[in-house]
């Protein structure tokens, strides 16, 4: 199985810890052919660490849009879901998905370094999340975002996608 990420932290990653069957191409540990990220808790949110291969970049040593914005919205994903988990008093985080998101790309983002993915929960009710994002390289800024995630209950195509 291939691994992107660096081993910063040496707790288990939250997909890793309550998803690993999930086959989600940003963040399902099961995809061999996907990102696989792992995400690890922080205050007020989680923090990634990523890097890209050489079949993501969009030009000559840039990174493609479409892989920066999987990455913030896995991310964001699971911010929201660990985040109604432990307001919720969950044994479990519930399956979330994203109603909405935005990126905004505000630098061309290298291939060649480490990226590091920051959430932070904004606002949070009973089965939804508001969750900043940014994505850094070299101590840059190189994406934002934001997004609007929802848990999703029995009936949902989506609802049992972790277990």
């Amino acid at each position: 199985m291939k691994r992107h990420q660096s081993r910063r932290c040496m707790s288990q990653s939250v997909q890793r810890e309550y998803a690993p069957s999930s086959i989600c191409f940003g963040c399902g540990p099961a995809n061999q052919h996907g990102l696989q990220i792992d995400s690890y808790r922080i205050e007020n949110g989680l923090i990634l660490h990523y890097t890209p291969e050489q079949h993501h970049q969009a030009f000559p040593g840039m990174i493609n849009g479409g892989i920066i914005g999987t990455l913030l919205d896995c991310h964001g994903n699971w911010t929201a879901a660990v985040a109604l988990m432990d307001s919720n008093d969950l044994s479990e985080p519930p399956c979330t998905v994203t109603a909405s998101y935005s990126v905004k790309l505000r630098r061309p983002t290298p291939l060649d370094t480490e990226l590091v993915v920051k959430s932070q929960i904004e606002s949070l009710e009973d089965d939804r999340a508001e969750i900043s994002l940014t994505l850094e390289a070299d101590g840059k800024i190189c994406a934002t975002g934001k997004g609007l995630f929802v848990a999703v209950k029995e009936g949902h195509p989506a609802y049992h996608r972790w277990s």
